[in-house]
This record gives C-alpha cells, sequence and structure tokens, in this order.
C-alpha cells in the first residue's frame, strides 16, 4: 500500500479540497467534524506569506480540531515559496505543506502561478525542491492534467512532480483552459495511479457520497479529494465514509437538520471573522447551497441572499419551517 506521509485513521481517506472563499476555517471545522479525515487551507500567495501580508496570515491560522491539515501555497518563484515553507512550518507547524499547481483563475495564472506553472516543468520541479528544502514537513502538490489539450500528459507531470520530491499528489484530470467544464476524465487518474510511487489522490466531479466510492472503485487513488461536492453539503463526508466501509449510507439531512447545520456554521464564522455585515455578505453563498434541493428553495434563496445580518438568516429558516408545518397541517 502506497503510505501518506502522515498518520491517517482512514485506509481511504476522505480530504476537503483547497477552495478560495470556501475553505475556511469554520467550514473546514464544519466538515472535520462530519467526517473529512483532511482538510487543506484556501491557496494562499507565497508573496503575501513571505511579506506577513495581514490578511494572507489571518487565513494561515487554524484550530486544533482542524489537523490533520496542510497549508496550501501558490506562486512562480522558487526562492520565494521556499521561504513561504520555512515562514508556514515555523509558525503554524501543519501537517504537510501542498502546493498549488492546478489553480485556473486568472488572476492567479497571470503571474504563472497554479496551473500557469505547467506550461513549464522545470519551474515546477524548481518550486517543488524549493519548497522541500526549506520545511522538514511533507511536500504534497494538486495538479491538473496539463496547460491546454496541446500539453496534456498527467502521467508525465506527475512523475516530474514525484521525481522532485513530493509525498502525494492530487490530480484534477481536466486542462487549464477546460476550467470547470465537460467530464473530469478519470481514467487519468488511473494512469497516474499505475506510474507512480506515491500516493495518488482523485479530484474532479464527486458531486454525491457514491462518486466518491465510485471514483475509489475505479482509479485505485489512495484517497478521494472533494471540492463542490461539499458545498452546503459536510455530510458528503460522514455519507461517504458509511460505503467505503460497507455500511448502508446513513439518512440525507432534513430541512431542519440542514438549517440547524447552516446555523452552526455562521456562528462559527461570527467567531471566526467578526459579527459584522461583511460576515453576512459573504456567508450568503453557503446559506444558498445549503437550501438546494428542498422544496420553493428558489424563493427561500431570495430571501436569503438579501440577509444583512446571521440573525436575519435564523429568522428566514423559522419562517420557512414554520410556514412548512402550517401549510401541511
Amino acid at each position: 500500500m502506497k503510505r501518506f506521509p502522515f498518520p491517517l485513521h482512514a485506509d481511504v481517506p476522505l480530504y476537503l479540497a483547497p477552495m478560495a472563499g470556501v475553505s475556511e476555517s469554520p467550514f473546514r471545522r464544519l466538515c472535520r467534524r462530519f467526517g473529512a479525515d483532511v482538510v487543506v487551507t484556501e491557496f494562499l500567495s507565497a508573496e503575501g506569506i513571505r511579506r506577513e501580508n495581514e490578511a494572507t496570515i489571518s487565513k494561515l491560522r487554524f484550530g486544533a480540531d482542524e489537523r490533520p491539515i496542510g497549508v496550501q501555497i501558490f506562486g512562480a518563484d522558487p526562492a520565494a515559496m521556499g521561504e513561504a515553507a520555512a515562514f508556514v512550518t515555523d509558525v503554524f507547524a501543519p501537517e504537510f505543506i501542498d502546493i498549488n499547481f492546478g489553480c485556473p483563475v486568472k488572476k492567479v495564472v497571470k503571474r504563472n502561478g497554479g496551473s500557469g506553472c505547467l506550461k513549464d516543468l522545470n519551474l515546477v520541479q524548481d518550486v517543488i525542491r524549493s519548497v522541500a528544502r526549506s520545511t522538514s514537513l511533507p511536500v504534497t502538490c494538486k495538479i491538473r492534467s496539463g496547460w491546454n489539450e496541446e500539453m496534456r500528459d498527467p502521467v508525465a507531470i506527475a512523475l516530474r512532480c514525484q521525481d522532485a520530491g513530493v509525498r502525494a499528489i492530487a490530480l484534477h484530470p481536466r486542462t487549464r483552459t477546460q476550467m470547470y467544464s465537460g467530464n473530469a476524465r478519470w481514467e487519468e487518474i488511473a494512469a497516474v495511479v499505475d506510474a507512480l510511487e506515491i500516493p495518488v489522490l482523485g479530484n474532479g466531479d464527486i458531486k454525491t457520497p457514491h462518486d466518491a466510492v465510485r471514483m475509489w472503485k475505479e482509479t485505485g487513488c489512495a484517497g478521494v479529494m472533494i471540492a463542490r461536492g461539499s458545498f452546503g453539503n459536510p455530510w458528503i463526508f460522514a455519507q461517504g465514509r458509511d460505503l467505503l466501509e460497507g455500511r448502508p449510507k446513513r439518512a440525507d439531512p432534513t430541512a431542519e437538520e440542514r438549517f440547524a447545520t447552516a446555523l452552526d456554521h455562521a456562528r462559527l464564522a461570527l467567531r471566526f471573522q467578526g459579527d459584522t455585515r461583511k460576515t453576512a455578505l459573504e456567508f450568503r453563498k453557503h446559506l444558498g447551497w445549503y437550501t438546494k434541493g428542498l422544496p420553493g428553495a428558489s424563493e427561500l434563496r431570495q430571501r436569503l441572499f438579501a440577509i444583512e445580518s446571521m440573525a436575519e438568516a435564523e429568522a428566514v429558516f423559522c419562517d420557512y419551517l414554520y410556514g412548512s408545518a402550517r401549510s401541511a397541517a
């Protein structure tokens, strides 16, 4: 068995993917509570870290209940990436440092960060080696299948990463130019699994707990990284664990359970970011995700997207539940 470079209780770990504006401490804590085996921070700029930018440093903080946790950094300057890794190691001491070679967002790519690095595999290796030299922690990375279709070669990319010193790798099998369109080619995950000696995480198109199990069975990946499938749905980790361990999948949450979890998430956000209008506005997206699939969800989301405080969100939920009960009577 290909072993992960830090202790894990699960044979097939389920990871919460690093996602900007989503994988913040409150959501990481919630996902750990609901069964995520490993969480990773939002991707953070090496330049922001090495300059100790206040906003960047605030996103590096995490609680003991979030462990095991990885800090994901991005950048195209090997020296800066090494300095950032050393700072994170000394000040925050996560379980591992993850390098982002997968982000397709334009503002990151235009500086050759994220998936922009995939245009130059020598640069990819230089970044990995600099980070590995600068930290005592295991170094992992997240990649895409290539910059575009002409440069699509996930096995070659992954082998270069392994040769440079990464201890585990996550593959999202789309190119940068695909962004999130089309289907993730899971067969590319299987090919990378076969080619590498280190653990490979599969990522992409995990929308349900059944998808997580199917990816594991079809690709042989050592673990599954869940991204958008977790939006408003931290239960996906517990349900996925049920299926992976041969148990019946626990029931989907009721509307009341959804709202209770959403409000718990909101309280965590308030403690983390402060009880401000800005916190409420930024949290609207989460509230929208928690309502997905409920009767009257469209109207409910319209009301939630108009809130300016968390107290208003609780009132909207109560009104929805009370109104539903009254209608049923």
